[in-house]
């Protein structure tokens, strides 16, 4: 396997954590909105970053732990 997944990889996991804050932040500074249209559309905008990062967290995670399985095996088998 080549490195340069395995920093695809990690890359992708850093972009992710950077969006979940930056969802988090959001979702903090929602509260500081007056208008009701506005905090309702910003409250759940960020709900949806931070979904979405911490489940694409989740899966490069998920894939990197198979793939450590998968060589750890094959080199075993060796």
């Amino acid at each position: 396997m080549k490195y340069s997944w395995w920093v695809f990889q990690i890359l992708m996991i850093i972009i992710s954590i950077f969006f979940t804050i930056f969802g988090i932040d959001l979702l903090i500074s929602a509260y500081s909105i007056n208008n009701p249209f506005t905090f309702i559309m910003v409250f759940f905008s960020a709900s949806f970053i931070i979904l979405i990062s911490l489940t694409l967290f989740i899966s490069f995670i998920i894939k990197m732990i198979r793939m450590y399985k998968y060589l750890k095996k094959e080199s075993s088998l060796k």
